[in-house]
């Protein structure tokens, strides 16, 4: 598909009408990336209990449609959906649970996605998109089977200033293979400061907890390895170091500036960490036009 033709069926995308479904749905990023793309959402449905995600959300997209926990809601109580979307929590799942609750989909939190497979079966939309972190094969077999698709494998830093590696079940056409790499670092998205990393590390929930002394920081970045700090000054002095900023935090999840602004730089730093890369999904829907 040539340019003039793609930009042709995103104008003419503006006047498709859609009924989303999104379980699971964070402060929405994948509104984000369908408004992006120019979609007309008659109808977006959200699944989410947490106050602050439901908060900004609706302060973004006043119209979205909140229907509370994913348990609660009913496929018999909704219109046709077109497209039905969600990350089923990944705790159970994700390498950065290390405290022996890895349990996988016995888990309490990714069992969840049993929700969505309900919903799924329910509704019968034309297509959907689940995504979720790398994990063990035997997960993700079962996962691949139950739903009929195999996943693909995305790292956010092709299109952000973030490592972030994911997998997406979908049904939506992908005939434009991988995102096309942006080369975006993280020195470009930083709004003041030095960084020694050509990407930063995954944002996790635990940015919300962030160590509150630069030697903390500086120590934990060290032996750790996965802390992002920023330093302020050129010659890399440990001792006046920052962590990452709500602006900085929006960017490497390819979120509007001050999409979180309502929050506290540590509110939104939990939402952020267990959002979407809004590219990523932008360019996964890329199926749709």
């Amino acid at each position: 598909m040539n340019n003039y033709s793609y930009v042709c069926k995103v104008l003419t995308n503006k006047l498709k009408i859609m009924n989303v479904l999104s379980l699971f749905d964070g402060m929405s990023c994948g509104q984000i990336a369908l408004d992006n793309l120019g979609f007309k959402v008659d109808n977006y449905f959200a699944s989410e209990i947490k106050e602050d995600a439901i908060k900004v959300t609706q302060e973004n997209f006043p119209s979205t449609k909140q229907l509370g926990s994913v348990l609660n809601v009913k496929g018999s109580d909704l219109p046709s959906i077109d497209l039905l979307i969600g990350g089923s929590p990944c705790q159970n799942f994700s390498n950065a649970q290390w405290n022996g609750q890895r349990n996988g989909l016995d888990g309490e939190k990714s069992g969840l996605f049993f929700e969505f497979v309900r919903l799924l079966e329910e509704t019968k939309p034309k297509y959907f998109l689940l995504e979720n972190v790398k994990m063990k094969k035997e997960y993700q077999d079962i996962i691949s089977n139950i739903l009929g698709v195999q996943p693909i494998n995305i790292n956010s830093k092709v299109v952000s200033a973030q490592m972030r590696n994911r997998l997406y079940w979908t049904n939506i056409p992908q005939n434009l293979g991988s995102p096309e790499d942006t080369n975006c670092n993280l020195q470009d998205i930083l709004t003041s400061g030095y960084t020694t990393k050509k990407k930063a590390y995954c944002l996790l929930e635990s940015e919300s907890r962030p160590q509150k002394t630069n030697w903390k920081r500086f120590r934990r970045w060290r032996k750790k390895g996965f802390v992002n700090i920023v330093f302020e000054t050129e010659d890399l002095n440990i001792f006046k170091n920052r962590i990452l900023n709500q602006t900085e935090l929006e960017r490497l999840q390819n979120i509007p500036d001050g999409y979180t602004k309502s929050l506290t730089r540590n509110q939104a730093a939990g939402l952020i960490g267990d959002g979407w890369t809004v590219n990523v999904i932008e360019h996964l829907f890329k199926g749709l036009l």
